[in-house]
This record gives C-alpha cells, sequence and structure tokens, in this order.
C-alpha cells in the first residue's frame, strides 16, 4: 500500500467547498456543501478529466443532449457551512443538518445527522483502507463502508428478491433477461446507483453514485474477518463521485434525491389508461386484421381501453425485425389502421429499438454517415448480436444521429398517425467496455456511460414528438435507462415470466424502484413470457395491475395464447369490474402523478415511507401505499379468499374503501379478498377524487368525491387539480383547482367546495359519497342538507 495516496492536506476552502491534494500529488478531493442536507465528495486524479453528467438535474425537466458540467454547481443553494479544525489531521464541516468528520492522515470519513439538536452518526467509512487510491485492491474505483447488522438498506432501482438489500449483491448493468427469476435474477434492466440507510438508530439517509459505469454495490453479502462488517460500492471506471441526502424519515430522502435528478415527466391522462399489447398480434401474418379485431372485442366486452403498445412485429421483413421499416402484407394500410384506432379513442405506441441489423435497409447509409458506435479502434462499427442476427447501436451521442433518429420517428411513426414512442431493446449491450461513442465532439468510451445511451435515445424519440406536435403534451415509454429516466419516459420492469412468485415479487421490484426516484411505472400484466396464465392469477395479477401507474396486459406466450381481458370469457365479469374500477380511480393517479412532478412524491410507496414511527411498517411485507392516502392489499397468492391485512399505526384510523367499516390503526384484520375487487383501505380525513360515470365505456368524465371523515373533530383540506389531459395549455396557467375542506363537528359534518382557475370544468356538477348514511346531516358550503343519504351531488361554479 503507498502510504502517499491516504496523506491528504487542506489546500484551500472556498464558500462552496474544500480542496485537499495527498502527498503523492496525483489525488485531489473536492467536498462541496450543496444544501443544507446535501454534501458531495469528488475524488478524482489531478490530470483527470471530468466527465459530463446526465443524471444530476435539480428541479430540471431535460438536460442538454450533451449532458451538464459535472462542476456546474449554480442549481444548488450552496449554502454557508462551518469549519471546526481539531488538529492538523482532522477537522469537520457542518451545516445546521448534516456534518463530515475527516481524518486527512488515513482518508476516512464520518458522518453525522442533527436529531434534536444533537449530532448522531449516521455512517462512516471503514477503518481499513476505504478508498482504491493507489490501485492496490484492483481496477476501478472502490468505496469501502462500515456496516452493522441492524442496519436497513432500500432502493438501488430495479432489483429483484426482498425490499430490504442488506446482506445481497447487486450488479449495475443494463442487460435484457427476458423470463427472469423475480427473486434471484440480477441484472435486471435498469441502472440507479442510489441507496437509501435505515440505521440501528432509526435514522435515515440517502447515497448516490453518479457514476454510470458497470458497478456493484455488495451491502453485506461479502466477509472478510480481517476488517470487520462492511458493505462496498465498486465501479469499473469513471469517476468517483458521490452525494450524502441526510433526512428526518424515509420521505425527505427519496424526495430530494427525485429532486437531485429531475421532474417526473406530466403525461397525458389517457397514458393511464388501461394499455393493451401482445406480440402476438403483430407477429401474425394478419397483423391489420387482428389488431383491428382487438378494438372490437374491446367494444364486444365493454372493457375501456386508452392505448395500445405496437409489439415490433409491424418492422418485420420475413423473420427479423427492421426499426422503421412497415411491413405492408401484414399492415397493407397502416394510415387507415391508425385512423381506425383514433376513430375509437385508442392511442398507439409503436415499438422502435436502437440496433440496426446488418441487413437493415438503411444501415450502409448510418455506416456511412458514422452514426453507429465504433469499435475501439474507432475505425469501423462494433458488431455485436442482437435479436437473430448482428447489428450495430446507433450512436446517441452523435448530433447527427439524434438528428436523423428525430426525423425517422417524424417521418415513419408520427406522421402515419402513430401517437407515442415506445422505446425496446435499449440496453445497448455492448460489452467492449473500449468501443468509441462520438462523445459529442469529445469522445467517450463505452464502459463509462452506458445507461446515457438509453437515456439520450428516449429522450430523442420524446423531442421529435414534441417537435411535430408542439402543442400536444408527449408520451413516451421506456424499458431501460439510468438516474433521470423519469424525466422523459414512464417504464415497467421488463419481460417478466408468468407465475405467482412473478406477480409477489414484482411488488416489491416495484417499490423498489419507486425508492429510487422513478415514480411512473408498472409491470407486465399476466406475465410476459411463459405459458399462459390460469384464470386466478390473470385476475390477481390484473387487481394488482389496475392500481399501478402504468396498466397493461402484454404477452408473448409459449403456447400462442394471448393475455387480454377477455382470455377466459367464464371470468370477464370480475375482470370487467376491475377493468371499470381502474378508470374510477384514473382522477386519483392523475392527481399523483401532478404532485410527483411538481413535488417529487412517489405514486406508490411502502408503508413504513409515511408510517416509519411503526416498527411492524418495516417488516417484509406485500402491502404498498398508493399515494398518502390509499393502502393497498394485494392478494399474490393461489388460493386465497380472506387475508391478513395490517394496518399501520396512525392517529386518524382506516376505512375500508369497499364496506366503508371503519378500523383504528396499528391492528391486524381479515378481509375479504374476492375476485372482483382488490382490497383498499383509506386513512380517515382523506378525499378521493374518481370518476363515477356508470357507463365507463361513454367519453368524458363525471366527477366524484369519496369523503372518509376523521372520527373525531377537525378538519382536513384538498386540492384536486383539473386539466385537458392532453395539451400542454397548463404550462400557461391554464387548469382549475377544486379546493375543499372537510371538518368533522360534534353535530355532524361540513365541507366547503370552491373552485379556482381558467381551465373550464367538463362538468357542472359533482357528487360526495361518505361510507355510511348521514343521519345528522351535512352542511356543504354553509347550505344544511337534511336528507339521510350517503350520497349528494351539487352544482359546483
Amino acid at each position: 500500500m503507498n502510504m502517499d495516496a491516504y496523506r491528504f492536506r487542506w489546500v484551500e476552502g472556498r464558500p462552496s467547498s474544500i480542496h485537499l491534494i495527498n502527498a503523492a500529488e496525483d489525488t485531489e478531493i473536492r467536498i462541496w456543501i450543496l444544501e443544507e442536507n446535501i454534501f458531495r465528495i469528488y475524488i478524482k486524479g489531478i490530470n483527470e478529466k471530468p466527465l459530463p453528467t446526465w443524471t444530476v438535474a435539480p428541479g430540471m425537466e431535460d438536460v442538454p443532449y450533451e449532458g451538464r458540467n459535472r462542476l456546474d454547481l449554480s442549481p444548488f443553494t450552496c449554502p454557508a457551512y462551518s469549519v471546526n479544525k481539531i488538529n492538523e489531521q482532522e477537522f469537520e464541516l457542518f451545516t445546521s443538518k448534516l456534518k463530515l468528520y475527516i481524518f486527512m492522515d488515513s482518508l476516512k470519513f464520518i458522518w453525522y445527522e442533527k436529531q434534536n439538536g444533537d449530532w448522531k452518526e449516521i455512517a462512516r467509512d471503514r477503518d481499513t483502507q476505504s478508498y482504491n487510491l493507489d490501485g492496490t485492491l484492483g481496477r476501478g474505483r472502490f468505496h469501502y463502508m462500515k456496516r452493522c447488522r441492524e442496519e436497513m438498506f432500500f432502493g438501488l432501482g430495479e432489483k429483484a428478491g426482498p425490499l430490504n438489500r442488506h446482506g445481497h449483491r447487486y450488479r449495475m448493468q443494463n442487460m435484457d433477461p427476458m423470463g427472469y427469476d423475480p427473486y434471484l435474477t440480477d441484472p435486471l434492466y435498469k441502472h440507479i446507483p442510489f441507496f437509501m440507510t435505515r440505521t440501528k438508530n432509526r435514522q435515515w439517509y440517502g447515497m448516490f453514485y453518479d457514476n454510470l459505469s458497470t458497478s456493484v454495490f455488495d451491502m453485506g453479502k461479502e466477509l472478510d474477518n480481517y476488517h470487520g462488517f462492511y458493505r462496498y460500492y465498486h465501479a469499473e471506471s469513471g469517476p468517483l463521485d458521490y452525494y450524502m441526502i441526510s433526512g428526518k424519515d424515509a420521505a425527505e430522502v427519496v424526495e430530494t434525491y427525485s429532486w437531485l435528478t429531475g421532474k417526473t415527466a406530466f403525461f397525458p391522462k389517457w397514458s393511464l389508461g388501461y394499455s393493451g399489447s401482445t406480440m402476438t398480434y403483430t407477429d401474425a401474418p394478419d397483423a391489420q386484421v387482428q389488431m383491428n379485431q382487438f378494438i372490437q372485442d374491446c367494444e364486444d366486452y365493454e372493457i375501456p381501453c386508452h392505448s395500445f403498445q405496437l409489439s415490433s412485429g409491424y418492422t418485420s421483413i420475413e423473420s427479423k425485425r427492421y426499426v422503421f421499416n412497415w411491413n405492408t402484407t401484414k399492415f397493407p394500410e397502416p394510415k387507415r389502421f391508425t385512423t381506425y384506432y383514433k376513430e375509437h379513442g385508442v392511442n398507439l405506441c409503436a415499438n422502435i429499438k436502437p440496433c440496426l441489423l446488418k441487413d437493415h435497409p438503411m444501415y450502409e447509409e448510418l455506416k456511412e454517415k458514422g452514426y453507429f458506435i465504433k469499435n475501439r479502434t474507432g475505425e469501423e462499427e462494433e458488431l455485436v448480436q442482437f435479436w437473430d442476427d448482428l447489428g450495430a447501436y446507433i450512436d446517441f451521442t452523435n448530433p447527427g444521429a439524434v438528428e436523423w433518429w428525430k426525423e425517422k420517428v417524424k417521418e415513419k411513426l408520427l406522421s402515419y398517425g402513430i401517437d407515442s414512442t415506445w422505446n425496446d431493446n435499449n440496453e445497448f449491450e455492448i460489452w467492449d467496455g473500449e468501443a468509441k461513442l462520438h462523445g459529442f465532439g469529445s469522445g467517450l468510451n463505452m464502459e463509462d456511460c452506458r445507461p446515457v445511451l438509453s437515456l439520450l435515445m428516449t429522450k430523442t424519440s420524446l423531442d421529435a414528438q414534441k417537435e411535430f406536435q408542439p402543442s400536444v403534451r408527449p408520451y413516451a415509454i421506456t424499458r431501460s435507462g439510468g438516474p433521470g429516466l423519469q424525466r422523459y419516459a414512464q417504464t415497467w420492469s421488463g419481460d417478466n415470466y408468468t407465475s405467482w412468485d412473478t406477480l409477489k415479487y414484482n411488488v416489491l421490484t416495484g417499490i423498489g424502484l419507486s425508492l429510487s426516484g422513478v415514480y411512473n411505472f408498472g409491470h407486465d400484466v399476466g406475465g410476459f413470457a411463459g405459458g399462459a396464465p390460469e384464470p386466478e392469477l390473470f385476475i390477481r395479477w390484473i387487481q394488482n395491475g389496475i392500481v399501478h401507474p402504468r396498466f397493461t396486459i402484454h404477452s408473448w406466450n409459449d403456447d400462442g395464447s394471448v393475455n387480454v381481458p377477455w382470455m377466459y370469457p367464464d371470468h370477464i365479469k370480475p375482470i370487467k369490474r376491475l377493468m371499470d374500477f381502474r378508470e374510477t380511480i384514473t382522477p386519483y393517479l392523475y392527481q399523483l402523478m401532478k404532485d410527483a412532478h411538481d413535488q417529487y412524491k412517489p405514486m406508490i410507496q411502502p408503508m413504513f415511507y409515511y408510517f416509519g414511527h411503526d416498527e411492524k411498517t418495516l417488516e417484509e411485507s406485500y402491502q404498498f401505499m398508493l399515494g398518502e392516502q390509499v393502502l393497498v392489499a394485494p392478494v399474490v397468492e393461489k388460493g386465497v379468499r380472506e387475508i391478513d391485512v395490517y394496518l399501520p399505526n396512525n392517529v386518524k384510523g382506516w376505512y375500508d374503501w369497499h364496506t366503508g367499516v371503519f378500523y383504528t390503526g396499528g391492528q391486524a384484520i381479515t378481509a375479504a379478498a374476492p375476485m372482483d375487487r382488490v382490497p383498499l383501505f383509506v386513512q380517515a380525513g382523506s378525499i378521493i377524487p374518481i370518476d363515477d360515470k356508470e357507463d365507463k365505456m361513454e367519453k368524458g368524465e363525471q366527477r366524484g368525491y369519496l369523503c372518509f371523515p376523521l372520527q373525531e373533530e377537525g378538519s382536513v383540506q384538498f386540492s384536486h387539480y383539473e386539466d385537458d389531459g392532453v395539451s400542454i395549455d397548463y404550462k400557461e396557467g391554464i387548469y382549475t383547482v377544486n379546493e375543499m375542506e372537510l371538518r368533522t363537528n360534534a353535530g355532524g359534518l361540513e365541507i366547503n367546495i370552491a373552485s379556482t382557475g381558467s381551465y373550464i370544468l367538463p362538468y357542472k356538477e359533482i357528487t360526495l359519497y361518505f361510507p355510511k348514511a348521514l343521519d345528522d346531516g351535512l352542511i356543504i358550503n354553509d347550505q344544511t342538507w337534511t336528507s339521510s343519504s350517503s350520497e349528494y351531488t351539487i352544482d359546483i361554479k
């Protein structure tokens, strides 16, 4: 070990940062105080050129194609901080919330959080060689930290297995693991190097590594007697540049990290409706006929559908797929096909892939223009395996390739009547780390930025939509990406396998993704790969799907069957009720998407997110929160008709959504779990907006509010956002907010409602629903209603 690598001296202190350099003068450390609760550590070689960052975008909806300057601090407040020198080799930096203790002679950091006026330790580096400054730990960047058995780790994005990551090892590397094991397979599709920790003293903090090379997070799987209990991060290349985020609870940590990586996109309301999809239809010789039959079946079975994700079979030439090609044998009249879907209110999202097979009709054109990722010599395109042949990936760090892609999206898709892009198979599986990217003129190696290509592909597709129809709210889907993908797309957990285990563990995978800043997601309902789901599994999967932001039934079943709502006609009644229920709660989901965009709040959370004071909410559970108001208790096991539900300990108590029965919090109950509804519970003091029209196949909405009053005297406020759901007019202030206050008095209930804003509401009355008949009456906007009822319809102006 080269000890000079670990002996640092103070070079200078600036208003927002500290600069250290080692004795050998080949390594420097910058420590930035970015916010009261965000510090940043950047360790690099003296002559190392900083890479751009595409992931750190505080409060932003977008970043430039070429990324942001990694050293640009302008988005941060960079507050004043204090320095306390202990001796020549030890000192501490602190704000009102976070403190860093630094040992310069051995390079070790200890972190403290202010709690009730006292500094409490939350994390520390391992005592023995925490960093790899002299290369003796191997190739790449290492960071070892002390670990204790009581700590719990959450996040790391889209991962299989348990929600608490303690004791497991994970690899960050975008891959295409079709039919993956929902508990064991790793890695999956996304690369999100963020996790948060609950300490043994019930404190919370998060750590984000701004590095997109292939990496490992060992959260305690490895043991070495010489070093005590530890965990580590190892990146194969790129910088060691990490952010420490403290918070009073899990919510503050997650929402701060979400702010750090950028806003969740605010997509059109139709993106929250049922989206049909299957590879079987577009792979069929008569694909257009089968696709049209899907619309007819929706009408025959009265299944409301808002979009269809058009699988890649529409691009085929013989048995292979060629992006931006229309197979006019399968689809003789593409524009007539898209018009037919529009006439029935169904938007089309077309599958596109970023790799051109070597016999693609446009391959030579792109090769000549230099738009492919190059091999390590930089002279030829890098040929790799893709589906059934070899191909080359488009280099989205090349401005010419970006413009070419946008023009093809417009020419081959949007001008045909396609509404949205489904960016698929975009893991960019090039395994030579020295493959060359254009890097917007600066040059980059593949090993440093694979997830950047996934992000830029999706951003390019979204920008094409913006340019084609500037006044229409765009919508895109992506399978792969890294931190910040939420700025550009809705996503899902990839090509899952049909099984009860997948239904169960996908719940945890989704919650982990949500705790990592990616809020707008779902799962392929029914399973993508494998055989057809049995009826009971299919129905339970639909129950789970209807309470996720992305609700898509998608499949490529081995037996040639297709997962569609009517695949089991004998069970269409409960499925119809579930599909209608999705329509009912869409206004609530839309509000959650707006809150995610504006306030960085997850749409789906684990129970401990809001009830961390209740230790039972930290136990492994498949229950989750849909917003702050609604508790979901999905059925994930076969043969269950009753389910044990734990109601978190809250002051207000809980209502059964379906029966209106009230329960106090902090207890386990047994709830009915029939096939036609998902068990749901609502916190007392909640108001839930719904679409209460009886016929869900009708266009338009009727507005209702489910009111769950407090049991004790008190009041709650609720704001419900409304706009046209499709345009960008909301950016010009064209929206309306229904403000509501629900008060419980000794003599009954009182509710006040007022609408403010410039958007003209499409309804002239609303209906208020209560869990039971109000024998004591109700006061609405100072008017007394004396009828004994649980429903009240009033005019709204």
